[in-house]
């Protein structure tokens, strides 16, 4: 058992990149320290969501609390801290990495260091965390040791000598790990004072017990039945239950200085805790907050919409059991004149608007469909007001314009040299700027300033094919930058279609219109007289194709005789189809929308 000490207490993350074996070592740490019971062991046994385990990625941090007995006999607390590799979790990873004195640098041993690894170091290193290096992987024939230490040196300029080598899955290294944990990861720093102050760095919606808290307590305690406030939000609420995570929730007395745990206080809502802010006592509190805390901001957004309109209200509800467990979801609702009733989402990245879209599918059994999508955009007008838009139905009068501003993204890309040309190309081709290449031993790193609206599409598939599968990726925020952005209209006879229309850059507008003109003449049916349908800016069309009409042969039965009795039917047949023209409408299907919003680009 392990008696309260604060100098045996140690709190470490795992940072790696997407498939570098970060969830196999952790499963290896727990069978090693005897957290889990050889018979309950599985593979990514912290992974516990479905969609975790298919991907084969983090979604969500875990923590879980180890004891373990060293060689020199003394009982120690390890706290582990699983975090989400994906770059569009990256605010979850540095609210982790806070709760944290150390990290495990994972490197596979035949990849090397990749972008979103590089990513996550420099936050670690940020909070000036005592990083170790273990190079995973050495089983596999082609593992490059030697190589992959030299890359941790020059590209992140880490000393290699205290690396460990290791393989997961075959368990080799794995003690010396853990040792290396207990020498080179301090211990948390002893309190000055013993007022309450814990960083909540997750947490998570249980249907029969509210809100769980995940804190780090960095002074005083957290006892059951004591009365705790959030500070950024102001709410106190009264603690019923303390524990710890193994990795199963353990209720405990008490959680003190330098421990991990949860908190259960009868919170109904996930929008009274916010990720990274400060829970303090409401008896004695802390006049500071804990520093580092920010609100989680949307970066795309995207329309989310029942197939069926009766489905609207279940769609509904299930978004908004998704927000209970993801705090980072925004939901509101909105209508469009096409798709019906539905909500305008906004998520942190691409990926997280993916799994939020498969979770609806699956876990509530939905048919929906989303919209492309987009990215916020500033507006100044010329009365000097400003508006952020990220949905094309919000678009001002164009005269009533000053500027639009869009937002740029700094972009870390590695790969290997040969294939240089193509990922310049490709950059050039999403109007993007090269700042600067660096080499290391047969691979680069490129970083680019490119618009996020390019990249929130296509451009990790792009990136992938034209590497063949090697390269890599991150992205960070840089800034909001003046820009020609304007309204795509597109018209299906005559009629603006608010679904399929979109805010692009002025140079890339003819290109889109093309393409989303010849997809709808593709799938929009074919009616009883010719339909155009038009890419438009402002009065100008840009793009233009013609849905054929039916055509009857109305001169069938007329053999032989003069040609004027056809002319007179043909003459009949184009006045009926001008009329028809006039007043006719164009019903569009449900399935073209979902077949022009799955073509994206």
């Amino acid at each position: 058992m392990f008696k309260y000490d604060i100098k045996l207490i140690r709190n470490f993350s795992i940072i790696a990149h997407i498939d570098h074996g970060k969830s196999t070592i952790a499963d290896r740490l727990l069978q090693l320290t005897g957290t889990i019971a050889d018979r309950d062991m599985q593979e990514q046994v912290l992974d516990n969501m479905d969609l975790e385990r298919e991907r084969g990625i983090t979604i969500k941090a875990h923590p879980v609390t180890m004891t373990y007995k060293a060689d020199d006999g003394q009982i120690y607390q390890i706290n582990f801290i699983d975090t989400p590799g994906h770059v569009d979790f990256s605010y979850e990873v540095s609210r982790s990495l806070s709760a944290c004195e150390g990290a495990l640098l994972v490197v596979d041993a035949v990849q090397g260091v990749q972008a979103q690894s590089l990513a996550n170091v420099h936050l670690a290193i940020e909070r000036n965390l005592e990083i170790l290096p273990v190079i995973n992987k050495i089983d596999l024939p082609s593992a490059d040791v030697e190589s992959v230490k030299q890359q941790i040196e020059d590209v992140i300029g880490l000393d290699t000598s205290t690396t460990i080598l290791c393989s997961a899955k075959m368990g080799i290294g794995i003690k010396e790990i853990l040792e290396s944990i207990l020498i080179y990861i301090p211990a948390p720093k002893p309190p000055t004072d013993d007022i309450l102050r814990a960083l909540i760095f997750d947490s998570h919606y249980d249907t029969y017990r509210g809100v769980m808290v995940y804190i780090r307590v960095i002074s005083g305690s957290v006892t059951k039945k004591s009365m705790v406030n959030m500070m950024f939000s102001g709410k106190a609420f009264e603690v019923l239950e303390v524990g710890i995570f193994t990795p199963a929730s353990v209720p405990v007395e008490e959680l003190r200085p330098g421990e991990v745990g949860y908190v259960i206080a009868n919170i109904k809502n996930t929008s009274d805790v916010k990720i990274g802010d400060t829970l303090t006592s409401t008896r004695n509190p802390s006049l500071e907050p804990l520093p580092g805390f920010r609100v989680i901001t949307p970066v795309v957004y995207a329309g989310i919409y029942p197939v069926d309109s009766s489905d609207f209200e279940m769609l509904r509800d299930a978004l908004y059991k998704l927000q209970l467990n993801d705090s980072a979801l925004h939901v509101e609702q909105e209508s469009s004149m096409a798709l019906g009733f539905g909500f305008r989402c906004g998520f942190l990245g691409l990926l997280h608007l993916e799994i939020v879209f498969e979770r609806l599918q699956r876990h509530f059994n939905l048919d929906i469909i989303t919209t492309a999508p987009s990215v916020i955009y500033k507006f100044t007008l010329t009365n000097g007001k400003e508006l952020e838009i990220d949905n094309v139905a919000h678009y001002p009068d164009p005269a009533q314009i000053e500027c639009v501003q869009e937002p740029w993204v700094k972009c870390h890309i590695m790969a290997p040299s040969e294939y240089l040309g193509a990922i310049m190309s490709l950059g050039m081709d999403k109007r993007g700027s090269l700042i600067k290449t660096e080499t290391m031993d047969k691979r680069l790193l490129l970083t680019y300033r490119l618009p996020l609206n390019e990249i929130i599409t296509d451009f990790n598939d792009k990136l992938k094919s034209v590497t063949r599968g090697y390269g890599s990726f991150d992205y960070e925020f840089d800034c909001y930058e003046q820009n020609d952005i304007i309204k795509l209209e597109i018209r299906v006879n005559e009629e603006p279609i608010d679904a399929f229309s979109c805010l692009v850059h002025r140079s890339k507008a003819e290109g889109r219109g093309r393409a989303i003109c010849k997809k709808l003449v593709e799938v929009i049916p074919m009616q009883q007289f010719k339909v155009p349908v038009q890419a438009a800016i402002g009065g100008k069309v840009i793009a233009r194709e013609t849905i054929r009409a039916i055509t009857k042969n109305v001169t069938a039965k007329c053999y032989g005789g003069d040609i004027t009795r056809k002319r007179k039917l043909w003459e009949k047949q184009k006045e009926g189809k001008k009329r028809m023209k006039e007043i006719g409408k164009v019903t569009i299907p449900q399935s073209a929308f979902m077949e022009v919003l799955k073509a994206g680009d």
